[in-house]
């Protein structure tokens, strides 16, 4: 049987994973990407894998909580392979809960965890007390503790993915001829070059804003509060973000939006006065029509396939994703769930 080969046009942690997957099984892969890895999104600080809540279940949640459980192993398969860390550390996530209503509904996602996180994961109220110093304030005394959420390092990820294709003799080049399928992970600039050959929009960019601060936490679960994720990074340093900024001219650059981010981490944790900015980082999230992940046939254009719009949990549903496009590429197997489907969002 003819090895498979396979062209990713895209090198952020959709194309990387995808590549690394089939990879791994076996296909002959090149990966195609003219900014080099990691250049859009992919290459940002905050690394929150942090779960939906548990309600309202739907093939959306059902996907990212595999996803989420698939990703110490994803991981450590990495860096085993190219001897570079992605940071990885599923250390759970505190949330303040604030007023009563706040209480009633962490309770009642307790129940709806323990039925559908299959006893791997917990969602519990807990005093805040039991967390010293690094828990925000809590209006109640009480925060949820959630033992899913892990935390990553994006830039490190996309590096260890990087190592890990190059120890098996896959490089990330500018431009080569495309051999075989090809996989069409190109983010932002992906959805606009789709919405171009759409009669209706696809999907649109998000940009975020984020902050890296000089701050070492120590192996703590990362926080979210005030609209704010704060995750505590294994090599010392500290993320906060972002902003979800609809309409913007200048997609690169940061502003006073990020400054305003900045001060409320400072008033959730005082502690982070007068602590070092080591970077101030802003780029542009794809964001599928269908705000799921948009994975499959491209329409009309055979032998090419699509994986996009990961958006805010793109690097939550890598693992996952990569697997269910390594499955259709090289096996021919459907697994795309409702909602994610490419034909779901023409």
């Amino acid at each position: 049987m003819a090895t498979a080969e396979i062209t990713i046009r895209g090198a952020g942690i959709f194309g990387l994973s995808i590549a690394w997957v089939c990879h791994q099984r076996g296909a002959k892969v090149q990966v195609v990407d003219p900014n080099g890895p990691g250049a859009g999104s992919s290459g940002g600080l905050v690394g929150a894998l942090a779960p939906h809540v548990p309600e309202n279940w739907n093939p959306k949640k059902a996907f990212q909580l595999e996803s989420l459980l698939m990703a110490e192993e994803f991981w450590a398969g990495v860096e085993a392979t190219g001897g570079v860390s992605a940071g990885y550390g599923r250390l759970g996530r505190l949330q303040p809960i604030n007023d009563q209503r706040g209480l009633e509904l962490a309770g009642a996602r307790c129940e709806s965890a323990a039925a559908l996180w299959q006893a791997r994961a917990t969602w519990q109220v807990r005093p805040a007390s039991e967390f010293g110093p690094w828990c925000p304030p809590s209006a109640t005394g009480l925060v949820i503790h959630d033992t899913l959420s892990a935390r990553m390092h994006p830039r490190r990820a996309c590096a260890a993915l990087v190592a890990a294709l190059r120890a098996g003799g896959v490089e990330v080049v500018g431009d080569a001829p495309e051999r075989g399928q090809v996989l069409h992970a190109t983010g932002y600039q992906g959805l606009l070059d789709l919405n171009a050959l759409s009669p209706r929009a696809l999907g649109n960019g998000v940009k975020g804003q984020a902050a890296l601060l000089g701050f070492d936490a120590g192996p703590l679960p990362q926080l979210y509060v005030d609209g704010l994720h704060l995750i505590p990074h294994a090599d010392g340093t500290l993320a906060i973000g972002s902003t979800s900024e609809r309409e913007f001219s200048r997609p690169d650059d940061t502003d006073a939006q990020l400054d305003q981010v900045i001060t409320r981490a400072i008033a959730a944790l005082p502690q982070l006065a007068g602590v070092k900015v080591l970077e101030r980082w802003a780029g542009v999230r794809p964001r599928a029509r269908s705000r799921a992940p948009m994975l499959g046939a491209w329409p009309d254009r055979e032998g090419h396939f699509i994986a996009n719009g990961g958006f805010k949990i793109g690097f939550g549903m890598a693992p996952k994703v990569a697997e269910v496009i390594a499955d259709l590429l090289l096996d021919g197997q459907d697994h795309i769930p409702e909602g994610f489907r490419v034909s779901d969002n023409f």
